[in-house]
């Protein structure tokens, strides 16, 4: 079945405890667009992507990290290699150090939920929809 163009994935979180201005704000979430693009092949208009900001009392920093820590937690469809997630991990770090962000600062969490157990398009599973891009890259 293939129906309109409209994926939703990944869909990306971004929780900081720290305000940031707007154009850094833009800057993160663009940083993370990037590497999603990078490293798992989303298509170009694939942006789900939110930013959280916390206030101080209600985000534990982890010792050794400075206000800058930022979680990054990523839904994604099941089925991507080992190497094409190494890639997103650089990717983000890298990305986010040019904002920034240094890598000691940056811990990311990738969920992977099978093709099933998305509704997509209108509710229907993306198991049984042409997505219009490979997920086993």
């Amino acid at each position: 079945m293939k129906l309109g163009a409209t994926t939703l994935m990944p869909l990306a979180k971004i929780e900081v405890r720290k305000t940031w201005p707007p154009e850094q704000v833009q800057a993160i979430i663009e940083a993370i667009y990037l590497a999603q693009r990078e490293a798992l092949k989303v298509p170009a208009h694939d942006r789900q992507i939110r930013f959280v900001e916390h206030r101080p009392e209600h985000f534990h920093v982890p010792p050794g990290k400075t206000e800058n820590f930022t979680l990054i937690e990523l839904t994604i469809f099941a089925g991507r290699s080992a190497e094409a997630k190494r890639l997103l991990y650089r990717a983000i770090v890298k990305n986010l150090g040019a904002v920034g962000i240094e890598p000691h600062d940056i811990f990311i969490v990738l969920h992977e939920v099978p093709l099933e157990n998305w509704g997509i398009r209108g509710g229907v599973p993306a198991s049984e929809v042409d997505l219009g891009f490979k997920v086993n890259v």
